[in-house]
């Protein structure tokens, strides 16, 4: 089964907006997938690989916690939608994913994007500084917002949002081209099993391989240890809880089975530059 096959999606925000150079964030790394459709002007992004310049007619994607900032000096419109992931038991597509920025937009697109906008009618952004909506708060009322809506209406959601993100996914590769079986199946244990201790020889016993085979394995397959790979997990786990549960940090790092309160803060900072306080303050 194709990790495509097990997308849940919500949409949290559809809109338009137009700005006369005051597209300007900084610090942006959400929990949601941004794409962006350009009608006007131009804008820049800033992402960890450089600066990308959007260009009217095309598509934009942004998967979550990806570090990003804008820069407009001039006239740029455009409409913006917001989409949340729900993880399955095992899998997280919009993650796991390599998409392109930008792909071209089709005679199409204008038109879906304008659907969606017309079935989901109040879901534009209130403000536009992600500070207002990139919270707990929001978020959470955002993902709530979808029981609300009539059947149809979410089922046409859906529906709109699998064919914009097909445009990406047609050009995407796995991050992870694993064909062996036996890392298939480890990974879906990790991905199941997150929040508990997760042990190199509870790993091996899966793989039916040895300690020392599986961690070779593991790194040829994936291109880093089990260890890093289930420690990166965790901490992805964790930047999803610190902005959508008011727990303590010392609760979350617990519930993710570190033992160690000061590991799990430097290796937080680590993997994303901040720590686990200086994130939340940050986005909360």
């Amino acid at each position: 089964m194709r990790e495509t096959d097990n997308m849940q999606l919500i949409l949290l925000n559809v809109g338009e907006s137009a700005h006369n150079g005051d597209w300007n964030w900084k610090n942006i790394s959400s929990p949601f997938t941004r794409l962006f459709y350009v009608k006007e002007g131009k804008a820049t992004v800033n992402l960890p690989d450089g600066a990308r310049e959007l260009r009217p007619r095309c598509l934009y994607l942004i998967p979550p916690f990806t570090p990003h900032s804008y820069e407009c000096e001039g006239y740029f419109a455009h409409y913006y939608i917001h989409i949340y992931e729900k993880q399955s038991s095992t899998t997280k597509a919009l993650e796991d994913m390599n998409f392109p920025f930008e792909v071209e937009a089709n005679e199409s697109d204008l038109f879906l994007v304008e659907r969606l906008m017309e079935i989901n009618h109040g879901r534009e952004l209130k403000q536009f500084d992600p500070q207002t909506y990139d919270n707990q708060p929001t978020l959470l009322r955002d993902i709530a917002t979808e029981a609300h809506q009539p059947e149809y209406a979410v089922l046409e959601t859906k529906g709109i949002l699998l064919q914009l993100l097909s445009r990406f996914v047609r050009f995407s590769t796995y991050k992870y081209e694993v064909s062996d079986e036996r890392i298939v199946k480890v990974l879906k244990y990790i991905r199941k099993n997150i929040d508990k201790p997760i042990k190199i020889s509870d790993l091996s016993e899966i793989a039916s391989l040895s300690n020392d085979h599986f961690i070779r394995l593991f790194k040829a397959s994936m291109q880093c240890t089990p260890i890093d790979y289930v420690n990166q997990k965790k901490i992805e786990k964790a930047q999803l809880m610190l902005l959508l549960k008011n727990v303590q940090v010392k609760d979350i790092a617990y519930g993710l089975s570190f033992e160690n309160l000061s590991y799990f803060s430097y290796l937080f900072k680590k993997l994303t530059c901040y720590t686990p306080c200086q994130y939340r303050k940050m986005f909360n």
